[in-house]
């Protein structure tokens, strides 16, 4: 039903993720570069942040809501290229409950997949 409702699997790009993961106290962060196959023109840096001693969402949104304003205010301090974008998608859409599972995970990175490969498509059509 995810998927159907993702409709992802229809797209024709390919990309690929390189990474690493830290644990930094409560904190388990995922960085990794996003590369289309077959070439090494950076298309996004991925970063997932997980407060691991809640699975709550809605009870860990206010510790997730500081982390992300620390890190813009950090973010905001350099000039560095691009824009940072947080996505959240919509869980209920796709009859998930509050209690983070597997399945939102899936979700974010569908939701990730199709913002970078909206990105990708867009730099093919101006090229």
């Amino acid at each position: 039903m995810i998927m159907e409702k993702l409709q992802s699997y229809k797209s024709r790009v390919s990309l690929n993720f390189e990474g690493f993961q830290y644990q930094l106290g409560d904190f388990q962060l995922r960085v990794g570069k996003v590369l289309p196959t077959h070439s090494e023109n950076l298309r996004g840096i991925v970063m997932e942040v997980e407060y691991l001693p809640i699975s709550s969402m809605e009870k860990a949104r206010q510790v997730m809501e500081d982390f992300m304003d620390i890190w813009q205010q950090a973010l905001s301090k350099r000039s560095l290229p691009g824009h940072f974008m947080h996505m959240e998608p919509n869980f209920a859409e796709y009859g998930l409950a509050d209690q983070y599972t597997s399945q939102h995970t899936a979700v974010q990175y569908a939701t990730v997949m199709a913002q970078l490969i909206a990105t990708v498509q867009a730099v093919q059509a101006r090229n």
